[in-house]
């Protein structure tokens, strides 16, 4: 190919590279490792890629420790004092949300070579508390007096008027399950891990979760809720990052890519937490009618149905390889997770042209993209 690949220009950012650690659930196999440590391997993993030199680092990150993660991840990697960095927080978006900004620093001209991805280590969040001495578990999504639900109550009540049955949530996060365990079986996760230390592979999907093991479990956020801790996102640490150059840098180096067709981010009532991802699917410009794949945030069954029942995409399709559910959420890497299982399946596998990735987000925030194989 000797001009732009189909759809692009040559300031269209593309992905040549993605990679992620494995995912831990939270005080397990990772509990030890600091966010800065979590996505040092995976920049140094990545800074080869780019064809130049790493122009900024870009890192989703929600809940600390402060002091600029990225920057601190991106020394740790000997990525050079000279490479800034800087830290997003769009919550359970930021991973995204970061590559994104990337994106636009690359149809601005300000660079050719972004790392961009999130990462996330609850094991290793510092303890905080208010002034009165009353410890610390979230900011507030809304103003004083405004209506603020925490996550799972607003799962549950999301569910509920989207009219969805625990027996179906529960179907829904037992294939998420198996095909995570089909996925690690079968090496399709192999090519995007990068180990850290002795860790190296998913620690929560679980074999043998089928629809009736989760229909014993109890309701976990409100009495008689539709979410359980099995159909339900855990608590997770991990890291996700991707090389983001334009596409006349790719055709320099002769590799294939994920371009960025289109990206959109759209907020709606705190209140409806949970549902963001609607009205960022609907503005999606040339989102395409029947992609390949698609890869969306499963933080509980319930919420991730809604939106997708609400946008059009047939459940059925969506976390090919399993999803959070299965393989966890690490908040500020999670939006990242997304690209780099769409980059591995439709670029490295070969299984497709055309994807879309999206999540919604605390405090009614949604990203959804879209994306088109180049070669």
């Amino acid at each position: 190919m000797t001009g732009p690949g189909r759809g692009t220009t040559a300031d269209t950012p593309v992905v040549v590279a993605a990679r992620r650690t494995p995912i831990g659930t939270a005080g397990g196999a990772l509990r030890a490792v600091t966010v800065d440590a979590l996505a040092a391997p995976v920049l140094a993993a990545l800074a080869g890629t780019l064809g130049g030199p790493v122009d900024d680092v870009l890192l989703g990150n929600v809940f600390g420790p402060g002091g600029n993660p990225a920057r601190v991840a991106a020394l740790a990697a000997g990525l050079g004092d000279d490479v800034p960095g800087m830290t997003v927080d769009r919550q359970c978006a930021s991973g995204l949300a970061a590559i994104l900004t990337a994106a636009a620093g690359i149809r601005a001209g300000d660079g050719a070579g972004y790392l961009a991805g999130g990462a996330e280590s609850p094991s290793t969040t510092p303890t905080r508390t208010w002034a009165d001495g009353t410890v610390y578990t979230r900011a507030p999504f809304a103003p004083t007096g405004d209506p603020d639900p925490d996550m799972g109550p607003a799962a549950d009540d999301v569910a509920v008027r989207a009219g969805l049955s625990r027996r179906r949530l529960d179907a829904f996060a037992a294939r998420s399950h198996a095909r995570a365990v089909d996925a690690q079986r079968s090496g399709r996760f192999d090519d995007e891990l990068v180990p850290v230390g002795a860790v190296l592979t998913d620690e929560r999907p679980r074999d043998r979760f089928t629809p009736e093991r989760l229909a014993r479990f109890r309701p976990a956020f409100t009495p008689g809720g539709v979410h359980t801790a099995a159909n339900s996102c855990g608590v997770n640490d991990g890291a996700a990052a991707v090389a983001l150059v334009p596409e006349w840098r790719r055709r320099e180096l002769g590799v294939p890519g994920l371009a960025l067709v289109s990206a959109a981010t759209r907020g709606c009532p705190p209140a409806d937490l949970g549902l963001g991802a609607v009205p960022a699917l609907a503005a999606l410009r040339d989102r395409p009618r029947s992609p390949d794949a698609v890869e969306f945030t499963e933080a509980f069954a319930g919420q991730a149905l809604a939106c997708l029942d609400a946008a059009g995409i047939d459940g059925h399709r969506v976390s090919p390889d399993g999803g959070a559910i299965a393989l966890g959420h690490p908040w500020g890497a999670s939006g990242a997770v997304l690209v780099v299982r769409l980059f591995h399946r439709l670029v490295v596998q070969g299984r497709g042209e055309t994807g879309i990735a999206a999540l919604s987000s605390g405090g009614g925030l949604g990203v959804a993209t879209s994306w088109r194989v180049v070669r």
